[in-house]
């Protein structure tokens, strides 16, 4: 089998700002919401059986107290915040697994659910649907791949390693030293991607670095590098069988007409049909 792992709270800024360039500001307030379960749909469509979607309910996190530049909900307009809460609950209406994250983030529910998916020997891959840079060091093989659907990329460890000049257990330390400005950390002054590979290819983990190769800054270094290092044993529902998707809800039909979408409830209904009539 194939599990699929999505980024909800990247699906939902792709969507949000994907329609203001048809929309001319005039944002309809579960426009967003409608775009993610769209694709969501179209991933069923195309025969996605184990599936899960994790989401920032709470944009700050622990890393907010051991950064105080850590990224926080500020900045983020009203009516895209609001449609966060009604993201969860219309996919869970939906039939899909929901892993609302509060004082850990999205990504690490996704690591968690790449291990635990990894771990299984009914696996046969684990698609993670994010162009985020930090969910590179989840990526294993062939077997736990990162698909970009920006750059229309799908990411082995080959694939990390041509982007990144690092390989995947290595993001953490390549992270740590160019920084991350979406997170809000800024990185070792001086270091850009290229010096970064090149140090990590001669000494490995920060941790192994020498002394005088980032001097007193090596303290920073390891900081940037705990807050780049995603945690992969977060308490939730994440074992294979707990993720297939098992049809929608009574709920959902609600929901596309709150959503101003009742093609989707077709599209279900027909997906529903599709592995009725495939298992017969």
């Amino acid at each position: 089998m194939i599990v699929d792992l999505v980024d909800g709270t990247y699906e939902l800024f792709r969507h949000f700002y994907g329609l203001r360039r048809f929309n001319k500001g005039a944002d309809k307030p579960l426009g967003a919401v409608a775009g993610v379960l769209t694709t969501v749909l179209q991933m069923l469509d195309e025969g996605a059986t184990h599936l899960g979607v994790a989401t920032d309910h709470v944009i700050e996190s622990f890393r907010n107290d051991l950064w105080s530049g850590y990224k926080t909900g500020d900045g983020i307009e009203p009516v895209l915040r609001a449609q966060f809460e009604p993201l969860e609950d219309a996919l869970r209406a939906l039939g899909v697994t929901v892993w609302a994250m509060e004082e850990l983030e999205a990504d690490d529910a996704l690591a968690t659910a790449a291990r635990v998916a990894g771990d299984d020997p009914r696996v046969r891959q684990v698609r993670i649907w994010t162009p985020d840079k930090d969910l590179a060091q989840c990526v294993r093989g062939d077997r736990i791949v990162q698909v970009d659907r920006k750059a229309k990329a799908v990411r082995g460890e080959d694939g990390v390693r041509a982007k990144f000049g690092v390989a995947p257990q290595r993001i953490p330390d390549y992270l740590a030293l160019v920084g991350d400005s979406a997170d809000g950390y800024p990185g070792i002054e001086g270091i850009g991607p290229r010096g970064a590979a090149a140090l990590i290819a001669k000494y490995g983990p920060i941790e192994d670095f020498p002394q005088d190769a980032l001097g007193e800054r090596q303290n920073l270094a390891l900081l940037f590098k705990d807050l780049a290092t995603l945690r992969t044993h977060a308490s939730i529902p994440a074992e294979v069988d707990e993720i297939r998707w098992r049809g929608p809800t009574d709920r959902f039909a609600g929901w596309t007409e709150r959503m101003g979408a009742p093609k989707l409830l077709g599209r279900v209904q027909a997906a529903v049909e599709a592995r009725r009539v495939a298992h017969v």
